[in-house]
């Protein structure tokens, strides 16, 4: 099986490796067993697994392939949805018999329940190499879940953002693209619909010029935007400007798109067949909605995440996902974590990889772009499945430190402040953030 980063972007370009041990505080040490077997079965357990009602068939057909290695144990499912476990978990304790010995969470509550020893050590090497399809396992998603060098989740999907384009409007526009969209060039700003506004789409603008919003310095942190503007590197400055522009050319064409309620109501209406909408980005989730706007996907297209450049930089979202948990309350009964651990194992199977797409739109880091291309799902699935492979692997982690969401409101405030300040410049605008992230900064300490 080969590893998901090893797939060649279209652009020719490597792609971008990060260690991901090396930039998490609290999780930069290298973990502290080594790989061991993988589980084996004969084991005497009973586990309860959480799953959301639409994985449930799923589910089963994976217990029931664990079970017929072990048919002395029994692993049962509780139905419910994932946040609303978590929240579980998180407003109570392990003990509660309301939480799941198995669980799901998505990588960016690691660190809160870690924190509180809300999750379970996990032999993650042998799992990986019970599933199989790694290469590196600890140059993705799995050395993102290390924290105090033990693992505390394994892979579930991976998450991050590719770029949908509605090409009856492309071409009625006279957009071309064969090649990739610069920012700067647009002379409609429906061309290009970024609600920048919001972190979790304004980091691709950001992270296309290596601008930390939030990043550890040292014993603490350190933010780009809490600098002066003339110790910006030119690249980021440059990022910043585009913006700016940005947000100058929606203000003068009176756009909604830079509006926290409005925007999004403009951008679906605008990128609905018919109307000038030529480029958004979202997530794989999304793509039945963007069907419904493209005439039942007729005019829809759908490109890796570099499909958008910005000062002539690819934009680049952030290698997120999803982990597979177990609770800390089972880790001194051996059978009940091994068996934990063989379930996570067969959940994320690659040889189900299609079952597990169609049952919960996720999509594995160990399968490959050609498993799925040869799989039996359509089209659109398909290509919607390798951007979002091939956006992943050029993206960087995504943070997952406790402090860095405070970014989110900082960034979506200071940014629509544009709007009743109304800098005249990019550097007047950039103070705003400056002051912005500098309050943020003090807070951390």
């Amino acid at each position: 099986m080969v590893l998901t980063f090893a797939v060649a972007c279209d652009n020719g370009k490597e792609p971008v490796k990060t260690d991901p041990l090396a930039s998490q505080p609290g999780g930069s040490e290298t973990p502290t067993e080594a790989p061991t077997e993988a589980p084996v079965g004969g084991l005497t357990a009973t586990i309860v697994v959480q799953a959301e009602t639409g994985w449930l068939e799923y589910y089963q057909a994976a217990a029931d392939r664990v079970i017929a290695a072990n048919p002395d144990s029994k692993i049962e499912l509780m139905e419910v949805g994932s946040f609303d476990h978590i929240d579980t978990l998180d407003q109570t304790d392990a003990t509660n018999p309301d939480v799941a010995d198995v669980f799901a969470l998505p990588a960016d509550r690691l660190t809160n329940l870690a924190g509180k020893d809300l999750l379970g050590a996990l032999d993650s090497h042998a799992i990986a190499a019970a599933a199989g399809g790694w290469d590196d396992f600890d140059a993705g998603l799995g050395g993102l879940f290390v924290v105090d060098g033990e693992y505390l989740a394994f892979p579930y999907n991976i998450e991050t953002l590719i770029v949908f384009a509605n090409e009856a409007n492309a071409e009625a526009e006279g957009i071309d693209l064969s090649a990739p969209v610069e920012m700067n060039d647009i002379e409609n700003p429906a061309h290009i619909l970024l609600p920048a506004f919001d972190a979790w789409f304004g980091v691709a603008l950001t992270n296309s010029a290596e601008i930390d919003l939030l990043a550890p310095a040292g014993d603490g942190f350190a933010s780009d935007l809490a600098k002066d503007w003339s110790e910006l590197e030119p690249a980021k400055q440059a990022a910043i400007e585009a913006l700016y522009d940005y947000w100058k050319l929606n203000a003068e064409n009176n756009t909604t798109l830079f509006d926290a309620d409005a925007g999004w109501g403009y951008i679906d209406e605008q990128f609905t067949s018919g109307n000038a909408g030529v480029l958004r980005i979202g997530g794989p989730w999304e793509t039945g909605s963007m069907r419904d706007r493209t005439n039942d996907g007729a005019d829809l297209g759908i490109y890796n995440i570099d499909q958008i450049t910005v000062a002539g930089q690819p934009l680049r979202h952030w290698q997120g996902g999803w982990g597979l948990a177990i609770n800390p309350r089972i880790e001194d009964d051996a059978d009940k974590v091994a068996l934990a651990e063989a379930m996570i194992a067969e959940i994320i199977n690659p040889d189900f990889a299609e079952d597990l797409f169609r049952a919960t739109g996720k999509i594995l880091e160990n399968a490959t772009a050609e498993q799925y291309e040869a799989s039996a799902l359509d089209e659109v699935d398909k290509t919607v499945i390798a951007a979002a492979i091939k956006s992943f692997n050029i993206s960087p982690g995504r943070p997952l430190y406790q402090e860095f969401g405070q970014v989110w409101e900082t960034w979506k405030n200071s940014v629509l402040s544009w709007n009743n300040v109304q800098p005249q410049d990019v550097e007047a605008a950039y103070a705003e953030l400056q002051a912005a992230f500098s309050a943020m900064m003090a807070n951390i300490g």
